[in-house]
Parts: structure tokens; C-alpha cells; sequence
């Protein structure tokens, strides 16, 4: 539902066999993207590509984490430093990028996709400096994307040791961890002093996510029957992969055991003392606008994530009307399948319905993520149909790793590397399978999977006739709006068969709206969380478990809930708006390559490469 992406220029990642890989990529860009009519300078082409080119570097070598993301080792055991000097740093190197391209490229000069990178680049550089004003009013620790659970995700996920040096540099950031951890309660600390401090509810996530890391070996005090922690187990594994000699190896995992017993552990400790601590002194109201200066803050985020002018109202206004759309829809499937009461009554009675649940054993969760990974596969083989450009990458399907998946949302997705050695990740959160309901996995399936998120993100990573930092930036209301899109494309292929995969796929749309109403509500509205709670269960099939967690989440992420919704109705607006103008020359699948092939967007440049493309066909 949440996607890790590389950059976040909006807004943030054992398991079954790989998926084989999808087809090659085919066909060429579309008619927008090599207009016949255009004049352009190629040599000023050719320097606003150097710049974008050097800039992406630029920002690459500051980041050894994003640089890994990329499948890069550049400063592999290094940590980004989480200081007011770094954030400093990253700003006047934004400011001085914006600068050069204003001052040295002349726009006009550029060809289409030349214009398209400049006016991108340029939104997401003010973006940024906006931004600076609020760097304190975000959450350094919280249940989401909280520092605890991000520093071993990303040793986990990220961090591939397939030589000794690699191995060395895994220690060197087990080691770091301390100075990071010390980094980042610093930060925390700077942000309450000017008061924004996350909600009461948070701390007790952090605690468990914390004590979860360091629970098992090589941890002193840990039982026997813990087995492992997370990082050692993971950090043993990849040694033992290794190919090298004994005495190697042993050195290695004698060094490893040292920097988690003498780095990570006290750390961790320290995270779980200032988050007891943090819990005391925080309050109960839950909406940014308790918040300095909130109501401004979340007029920012809205404009950020969505990508448009809409205020907080307009949003919510939005929201009632698609919770309406969809309410009436899930009264025609309540119709079809004979279901004799009201609407409210049919929920209670699929929650309730055994059928519809797999077991919340080892067995049941291997189940489920081997039918996920089925309906990608077979989704996978459908993809012609509906798209000329197909991703190379690979993806797979986990479930979320048990030190984080307490507090981590209900599925997401990860990228895969750049250099295709690391799939794309779909990852399904199992904590609790009375949360994630048989009817629900096709559309949740389709939408972190394919066509979703993995074909958006795995095709602009391989653009490789684009800058960088458009195949691995992102906007979140493009992003999500097309996994939101896309879980109604296999409706169009008749894979909704069973009436009940169709109104779980009615769930996952009215969940979306639902989020306009209720984020708007938290946040510019003053609702409470227990308001919150109520309008879920009053308009989805949800426990009161997956509702809380549903709007704690939305408590610590003002704003992102609002983007799919906006997304995907700018989406079906624009295919719409093109079926009506070329009537029998429209094709679905030149529209997704107008969609898909320039990369993530802004709604409104989006929009103008689809009028573009309606001119040039026409």
C-alpha cells in the first residue's frame, strides 16, 4: 500500500522461490516522447543530461545508503549522518543544483523529454528547499518508517556481502550504529524542544520494534529458545554464503558479534530508555494541527503528496463522494451474491465467515503468499494485453520480517536494484491473518505487484534513455494513484471471476476513499482517533484491530493517505479524456506507455504528456 522508493521527492522497505523473470520490455517510446514536429538544440540537450547526470552523482555520493539502494558500493560501510550540518548540506547542494540549471540551460531550447526533465527537476528542487522550513515537524521515531526498525530493514534488505571486503563493510555499519542511534535521539530531542513530539500510542511500537532487534544471540541475557536476533541471523547467513576460507570466516563473524554486542545492543537500549521516557511526557491529540504552525504544515504535505492545489476541504469533499461511488457498487455485489440485509450487516458477515481466512499458522501464511505469488504469475502472462513496455526485473513475495511486522503497514512494496541483482519486493504484513482476508490478496496482490507497483517502478529504473533522477525519483500521488489504477485492470480481463474477489477489490478502492475522509479529518478537521476508528468500521468489512492500526497510521503520515485516491481519479480522468478524442485509434496500451515511460510525474505534467500525445495521434 506504501511503496520504498529510491528518492523520495514526496514522500518510504525465508521467502517464496523468485518469480520467473517478465518478459523483455518492448516496443518504442511513445509518440509524445519523439515528437516529429519539435525543433531542438541537441547540444543543449546534451548539457542539461551531463547536469542531471552530475547532480544525481552528487547527490549519490552523500547518500552510501541510497548508493546501495542502486546496488552501488560507494562508502559501503558508511552511514548518511543524521546532523543539522548534513540536512544544511543537502540543502545548499539543492539550492546551488537549482540555481546552475536555471542560470545555464535555456529551456527553450531543449527537446520535449529535454522540457519534461527540466520542469521536473525544478519542481522537486523547490519542493525540497519548501520543505526545509519543516525538516523538524517530521517523526525521526515512530511505528511507520521509525529509525528502530529502518536501520535492520536495510542491513537486511539492502546490504548484499558477496565478498570479504562487503562482509567487512557490514561491520563497519554494525559498528556506526551507536553514533547513528545517538544521531537521531539528538534530532528527536530538537524537535521536542521546539514541540513536535509523535503521539503517546507510538512509543510502545518503538519499544517492541527495539527490543525485537536485539532479542536472541549474541544479545546477553537471551534464552536459548529465542534462537538468533534479526541481525545476526541475517549477518551469519550471508558469511556462510561466502566463498573463502574458514579462518576468514570466522574472523568475520568473531568481528560481527562484537560490533552487535558492543555497538547495536547498547544503542537499541538507549532507543527503548528515550521512548519510555518520550511516552511520559506525550499527549493524546493525534492531528498536525496541534502541531507549531500545523495548519500550514499540513497544507504543505497535501500539496506535496498530491501534487495539486486542492485544500484540505476540497480533498475531503472528494473523498464522501467516491465513498458513495463505491458504497453503491458493494450494494450490487451484496445483490448478486443473495445476501438478504443492509449493508453494515454484509460486512459483519464476511468478517465473521471463516472461508475467507487462511489459518494463522506457519502453514496458512505459506499459503497465502504462495496463492499472492500465483496471481502475479498468472497476472504476469496476462500483461500483453494491456502493455507494450514490460519490466525486465524480477520481483518476489515476503512476508514482512517478524522484528517489524507488529507495527509495519499492511503491505508494501521495494524496488528492485538497479544493476537487477536485487528483485523488486512485494511484502505482505502476516502478523495478524484475520487482517488480511482471502477476498482482498487478488486486488492487494495486483496492486504492490503486478501490474502495480513493480511494473511503474522496475520500468523507470530501466529507462535508460532517461536522467537518473527521473528513473529513480518519485511523486507519490503518480505512484500510488497507478497501484490504485491498476488493481482495476484485471476486472477488465474478467479475473475477478468470484463476485467476492470483486468487492475485496470494492474494499481496497473505498479504504483509499475512506483515507480522504479521515486524513483530512485527523489533520485539518480535529477528529478524533476514535472518530477515525469508527468511520472504518462503519464503511469497511474491517476487525478493530486492522482499523486502529489503519488510523495510527494516518496519525504519524499526515497527508501521504490522500495521494492514491487523487492519483488514480487523475488516471481514469486522462484515459477517459483520451478514448473520447480518438474513439477507435485510442489503444490501452499506447496510453500506459504515455503513462509508464516517462517515468514518475507530477498530475499536472502528466497530464500535458497525454495531451500531447492525444495531438500527435490525432
Amino acid at each position: 500500500m506504501n511503496t520504498l522508493r529510491l528518492i523520495p521527492l514526496a514522500a518510504l522497505a525465508a521467502t517464496l522461490a523468485a518469480c520467473a523473470a517478465p518478459t523483455p520490455r518492448t516496443g518504442s517510446p511513445p509518440t509524445s516522447a519523439t515528437p516529429t514536429t519539435a525543433v531542438s538544440d541537441v547540444s543543449a540537450d546534451a548539457r542539461a543530461k551531463a547536469f542531471f547526470e552530475r547532480t544525481f552523482d552528487e547527490r549519490i555520493a552523500a547518500s552510501p545508503e541510497f548508493a546501495a539502494q542502486l546496488g552501488q558500493r560507494l562508502r559501503y560501510g558508511e552511514w548518511t549522518p543524521l546532523t543539522e550540518t548534513e540536512r544544511q548540506a543537502s540543502l545548499d547542494r539543492t539550492r546551488r543544483h537549482l540555481a546552475e540549471l536555471e542560470r545555464d540551460t535555456d529551456r527553450g531550447a531543449l527537446s520535449p523529454q529535454g522540457k519534461l526533465s527540466y520542469d521536473i527537476f525544478v519542481t522537486g528542487a523547490k519542493r525540497s528547499i519548501a520543505g526545509a522550513e519543516w525538516r523538524y515537524h517530521g517523526y525521526i521515531f515512530d511505528q511507520m518508517n521509525g529509525l528502530q526498525s529502518r536501520i535492520p530493514a536495510f542491513l537486511i534488505n539492502t546490504h548484499r556481502i558477496e565478498t570479504v571486503a562487503d562482509a567487512e563493510a557490514y561491520i563497519s555499519r554494525l559498528n556506526g550504529v551507536a553514533e547513528r542511534v545517538g544521531q537521531a535521539i539528538a534530532m528527536a530531542t530538537e524537535s521536542e524542544r521546539r514541540g513536535i513530539l509523535p503521539p503517546k500510542f507510538v512509543f510502545p511500537y518503538v519499544v517492541s520494534d527495539a527490543r525485537n532487534v536485539i532479542t536472541g544471540a549474541p544479545f546477553g541475557g537471551a534464552a536459548p529458545a529465542a534462537g538468533d536476533s534479526p541481525l545476526w541471523a541475517d549477518f551469519k547467513a550471508k558469511v556462510g554464503a561466502l566463498q573463502t576460507d574458514d579462518a576468514t570466516r570466522a574472523r568475520l563473524l568473531t568481528a560481527g558479534e562484537a560490533a552487535l554486542r558492543g555497538s547495536v545492543e547498547p544503542a537499541y537500549r538507549r532507543i527503548i530508555a528515550y521512548a519510555e521516557a518520550a511516552e511520559r511526557r506525550a499527549g493524546t491529540d493525534d492531528g498536525v494541527w496541534r502541531l507549531p504552525d500545523g495548519v500550514r504544515y499540513y497544507d504543505h504535505l497535501l500539496a506535496g503528496y498530491t501534487t495539486t492545489s486542492m485544500t484540505a476541504e476540497q480533498i475531503h469533499k472528494v473523498g464522501l463522494a467516491e465513498v458513495a461511488r463505491i458504497e453503491g457498487e458493494m450494494r450490487a455485489i451484496m445483490e448478486q451474491v443473495g445476501f438478504k440485509g443492509s449493508l453494515p450487516e454484509f460486512f459483519e458477515a464476511v468478517r465473521k465467515d471463516p472461508r475467507f481466512y487462511y489459518p494463522d499458522t506457519p502453514e496458512g501464511k505459506a499459503a497465502y503468499l504462495a496463492e499472492a505469488t500465483r496471481v502475479i504469475d498468472d497476472m504476469r502472462t496476462r500483461l500483453p494485453q494491456l502493455f507494450r513496455t514490460l519490466p525486465k526485473a524480477s520481483m518476489i513475495v515476503k512476508a514482512v520480517e517478524p522484528f517489524r511486522e507488529r507495527s509495519a503497514g499492511k503491505a508494501f512494496y521495494s524496488s528492485p536494484s538497479a544493476d537487477g541483482k536485487r528483485p523488486g519486493i512485494y511484502y505482505a504484513n502476516l502478523y495478524r491473518m484475520a487482517d488480511m482476508p482471502k477476498y482482498e490478496l487478488p486486488a492487494l496482490a495486483y496492486h504492490e505487484g503486478i501490474p502495480g507497483h513493480h511494473m511503474q517502478l522496475a520500468i523507470a529504473g530501466e529507462l535508460e534513455e532517461l536522467p537518473r533522477f527521473r528513473r529513480f525519483g518519485g511523486f507519490t500521488a503518480y505512484s500510488e494513484g497507478w497501484g490504485l489504477y491498476t488493481e482495476r485492470l484485471p476486472k477488465e480481463l474478467g479475473l475477478y471471476a468470484d463476485p467476492y474477489e470483486d468487492f475485496g477489490r470494492l474494499t481496497m478502492e473505498m479504504t483509499r476513499a475512506v483515507r480522504l475522509v479521515v486524513d483530512t479529518g485527523l489533520h485539518a478537521k480535529r477528529w478524533t482517533r476514535e472518530q477515525v476508528i469508527q468511520y472504518h468500521l462503519e464503511k469497511l468489512p474491517m476487525t478493530r484491530d486492522a482499523a486502529t492500526k489503519a488510523t495510527e497510521r494516518y496519525i504519524v503520515m499526515p497527508g501521504q493517505a490522500t495521494a492514491y485516491t487523487v492519483g488514480m481519479l487523475k488516471i481514469v480522468e486522462l484515459r477517459e479524456k483520451a478514448k473520447r478524442a480518438l474513439g477507435p485509434r485510442f489503444d490501452i496500451r499506447d496510453f500506459h506507455d504515455v503513462v509508464l515511460r516517462s517515468g514518475a510525474l507530477p498530475l499536472d505534467l502528466l497530464e500535458q504528456q497525454v495531451d500531447a500525445w492525444i495531438a500527435a495521434t490525432r
